[in-house]
């Protein structure tokens, strides 16, 4: 798909970005508690066909064919093997390898990969705005892990997974960018999920025990709806939607501030730990996005 001209960026991806921000934000503690409940691969495996299933009713009931044409079956498998199934089972790994609470925010340098292969890919311009505001916003993720850096070092490995999830999640969204999509862009994202979790499901019934998402107490059964409904329905549609209307480069920045919102409302829900770094990171991060979002034409 061809960028949108410099003056004609629609007010529908900023609208989508404020959702993705908040609702992606907000995830980060909502897993932690169900992830109390749940072991990883269960929850994701739960994540991904309800999430898949749900988007294909969604799709059923506006009236779309469920079959995938046949010119869309090739880049479809191949935007899920990277945005599903490398970010789903890298993640995986990482975390049993380091600590989960950092983790998470070393994903969030996939605005960096992400703005790289839209260059190398698709062609996109990265102008001195865009890469300004990419510093910025990455400059905050690095203040928000510094006191970790130790423990990373303790844990390459695992930090080296977490890279590799945010690689594949950045290619995966580039491939959706240079797909040709006939089929609506909800049935994509949910074959997408149904097509790329399904080494995620052979994982959960071999490594773990599904049937125990029955023993959910109600409150992390509620969460877990939660995660299905927004973070997982709604922020991935928006996320690809925002992809196509807006650069790759662009559209990733604008989600550096989700990883920020879940710091302080981890704080606020789980009573973890705010101080000089965290609000550090945000000025860095609100400021980077400003760079790029405030008269984005010109961005």
């Amino acid at each position: 798909m061809p960028n949108p001209a410099p003056d004609k960026l629609p007010r529908l991806g900023f609208l989508l970005l404020a959702g993705l921000t908040l609702f992606w934000g907000v995830n980060f503690p909502a897993m932690k508690a169900v992830l109390s409940e749940l072991p990883p691969w269960t929850f994701r495996a739960a994540c991904l066909s309800l999430g898949g299933l749900g988007l294909l009713a969604i799709s059923r009931l506006n009236g779309a064919s469920l079959a995938i044409p046949r010119s869309d079956l090739k880049p479809l498998i191949a935007a899920a093997l990277f945005a599903v199934t490398g970010w789903h089972l890298f993640t995986a790994y990482g975390l049993t390898l380091m600590p989960a609470g950092r983790a998470v925010i070393i994903a969030y340098t996939m605005p960096l990969w992400a703005s790289l292969l839209g260059v190398a890919i698709l062609g996109e311009r990265l102008t001195l705005r865009r890469l300004a505001g990419l510093l910025l916003g990455l400059v905050g993720l690095a203040v928000l892990i510094g006191p970790d850096l130790r423990s990373l070092r303790a844990f390459p490995l695992g930090a080296g997974f977490i890279v590799a999830a945010a690689w594949s999640w950045a290619l995966g969204s580039v491939l959706v960018k240079r797909g040709r999509w006939t089929m609506p862009l909800t049935l994509v994202t949910a074959w997408m999920f149904i097509l790329g979790g399904l080494p995620v499901f052979l994982g959960a019934f071999i490594l773990e025990r599904p049937a125990v998402i029955l023993d959910l107490s109600p409150t992390g059964a509620l969460i877990l709806a939660y995660i299905i409904l927004l973070p997982m329905l709604f922020c991935h549609w928006a996320f690809f939607k925002v992809v196509t209307l807006f650069p790759v480069s662009l559209a990733s920045i604008g989600t550096l501030a989700a990883p920020v919102l879940g710091v302080f409302t981890s704080a606020l829900l789980l009573g973890e730990p705010v101080g000089l770094n965290e609000l550090s990171a945000l000025v860095l991060v609100v400021g980077g996005l400003s760079v790029v979002l405030i008269r984005p034409g010109q961005a």
